[in-house]
């Protein structure tokens, strides 16, 4: 994750990655980081996805998701 800006909880995100959930949004409600030094840190976030058909929230890499705004910048999306 070279330089990338980590996206905060609550961050409206859509899955941009190709895999079944592409096009999807959803909210962010984990991160998780793993930092190991001299390596690049790797950013995972937990997605809980508007209308997938799986009632649990999945994890994305940081590439695979883009930001779409906040929850409260987009309260007519939520």
């Amino acid at each position: 994750m070279l330089n990338e800006e980590v996206y905060p909880i609550g961050s409206r995100v859509r899955v941009a990655h190709d895999s079944p959930f592409r096009g999807l949004k959803g909210t962010i409600l984990a991160i998780h980081m793993i930092a190991t030094p001299g390596e690049p840190i790797f950013c995972f976030y937990l997605v809980d996805l508007d209308g997938a058909h799986l009632r649990l929230p999945l994890w994305f890499e940081y590439h695979e998701v883009v930001l779409v705004g906040t929850s409260c910048e987009q309260a007519a999306e939520c």
